[in-house]
């Protein structure tokens, strides 16, 4: 099923898996990960790309299993920066084949060891996405920032790209990790007013741990609000106060964010079925009431 019709009847709820490398992972540890993260009855699971390209097929293969083996619809990335034409339509003739229908666009950074031409033919995720529209039948999703992109001037200009994403064919959108919801309530009232009509659905990471908090402010550009910040400040080197403080703090996000009318739950799992099962437990009741 397409995500954007499951879109048209309900709020969603939803996880983010990725696919493990098979050089130093065991491949059977992600496929019980969906099986317990099937409990939860999510309406779609993603599974990530490589920015690089490399190991694509796993992505494919992870999300052939949600499909056979989960009742929830798969949500392929597909990150163009390394890819030329050719290689995309490779992947994307995979995925009709396989009856993959839905498929979230995006540009992807340049891996830090990456080495070559990254941007080889498209430049932009809305260049990807209009390729897409026009050579195949996919359900199309785009990435946005509630903070806006680092390489956008203003939240307006950030915003614009969002407004072209949808024109080339984008169905919903999919919000990068934030901390503070104002942030995507800000995001979400300027997109109205700039004519941008699609769901905008948040995306939450629990910051379980102080190591993935180092991550984050190196890597996402995240704000951490002050109450946040002074918990992890006081507790960094208790690892089991720090994975309660990020579950509590994942549950406020989301118990706010329903109650203002979000268009839906996505948790970015870290391949952590534990963690996912730790929030619906506490909003588990919130959850049935206003996600099903």
């Amino acid at each position: 099923m397409r995500i954007n019709d499951i879109l048209k009847k309900k709020r969603t709820f939803s996880f983010e898996v990725f696919p493990p490398n098979p050089e130093n992972s065991n491949i059977q540890d992600i496929y019980n990960t969906l099986d317990a993260l099937q409990q939860f009855r999510p309406d779609f699971i993603s599974v990530t790309f490589k920015a690089s390209g490399d190991f694509s097929q796993n992505t494919i293969d992870l999300a052939c299993y949600i499909q056979h083996h989960i009742a929830a619809e798969p949500l392929v990335h597909l990150t163009c920066g390394a890819l030329d034409e050719h290689d995309v339509d490779a992947l994307a003739a995979k995925m009709q084949t396989e009856g993959l229908e839905n498929v979230l666009a995006l540009r992807g950074d340049k891996p830090a060891n990456f080495e070559g031409d990254y941007l080889k033919h498209f430049k932009h995720s809305t260049e990807l996405m209009d390729h897409l529209r026009q050579q195949y039948d996919f359900c199309l999703a785009g990435a946005c920032y509630p903070e806006g992109h680092i390489e956008s001037e203003s939240i307006r200009e950030d915003i614009a790209t969002l407004k072209l994403k949808q024109d080339m064919g984008a169905q919903f959108l999919i919000t990068q990790l934030f901390y503070d919801n104002n942030f995507y309530y800000r995001l979400v009232r300027v997109a109205r007013q700039m004519g941008i009509t699609i769901p905008i659905i948040p995306g939450i990471m629990p910051l379980t741990s102080a190591v993935m908090f180092n991550k984050i402010k190196n890597m996402a550009g995240a704000t951490i609000p002050f109450e946040l910040r002074v918990l992890i400040d006081r507790f960094r080197d208790d690892k089991q106060a720090m994975y309660e403080i990020g579950i509590s703090y994942a549950v406020h996000q989301i118990l706010d964010l329903l109650a203002n009318g979000a268009d839906g739950i996505h948790i970015y799992t870290m391949n952590n079925a534990r963690v996912a099962e730790e929030i619906y437990r506490r909003i588990q009741n919130v959850i049935e009431k206003e996600l099903r």
